[in-house]
């Protein structure tokens, strides 16, 4: 079963709502869970409010992510882990020792670019028990106007970490989506270039596991 664990330093840079929208895309060809590992357990939340439970299931993970996994690996074909918001967690590196691949999605700022070293770090890290560990950068909540947002690909190629292809643009149908418990593939015209791009970016994991 392929593990993905959602990963980054900086809180705010829409990893759970990044989570949910992989899962569910994921979804719609086999089985996919989601692991929270977060102590916010914002996934579990959306969970709650949730319709889609039959298609994606929650599991809190935040006391012990290998036990949790193990006890789930056969029911599922996909599982996601929803981690910390910091490369100093616990969950996080137990995260790594078990995916096979690490998205981390970046912000178009500055600060998340410097945030980003910390990850490198704990890749490195994780990489010394789980060698087969890949990962992938991805630009969040991209606004293709702004200046800011297109220096990111410049910034992105100074890293040592690959960077998809795939941006996710600020659209505000990610948020009001989460708030009811749905995805952006799930609501119709409304929703359907953000689930665009979130399939887009399936397609370029799916290239590295």
């Amino acid at each position: 079963m392929p593990v993905i664990a959602l990963i980054g330093n900086k809180g705010g840079a829409g990893k759970t709502t990044l989570c949910v929208n992989l899962a569910a895309a994921l979804a719609t060809e086999s089985p996919a869970v989601i692991l929270d590992a977060d102590p916010q357990q914002s996934s579990l939340q959306w969970h709650d409010l949730s319709e889609a439970q039959d298609l994606i299931n929650v599991i809190p993970a935040g006391q012990d992510v290998q036990q949790t996994y193990d006890d789930l690996s056969a029911d599922y074909t996909h599982c996601l882990i929803d981690c910390p918001p910091s490369a100093q967690s616990q969950q996080m590196h137990d995260a790594l020792r078990i995916a096979d691949l690490a998205v981390v999605p970046v912000l178009p700022s500055p600060l998340d670019i410097w945030a980003t070293v910390h990850i490198e770090q704990a890749v490195d890290q994780a990489r010394q028990v789980n060698p087969e560990l890949k990962v992938l950068l991805v630009i969040n909540q991209f606004e293709s106007r702004t200046r800011l947002s297109k220096l990111m690909e410049s910034a992105l190629a100074e890293l040592d970490l690959p960077a998809s292809r795939a941006f996710i643009k600020r659209r505000a149908i990610y948020r009001h989506s989460f708030l009811e418990g749905r995805t952006v593939h799930d609501i119709g015209s409304r929703g359907r270039a953000a689930s665009e791009e979130i399939y887009q970016l399936v397609e370029e994991m799916e290239k590295f596991l």
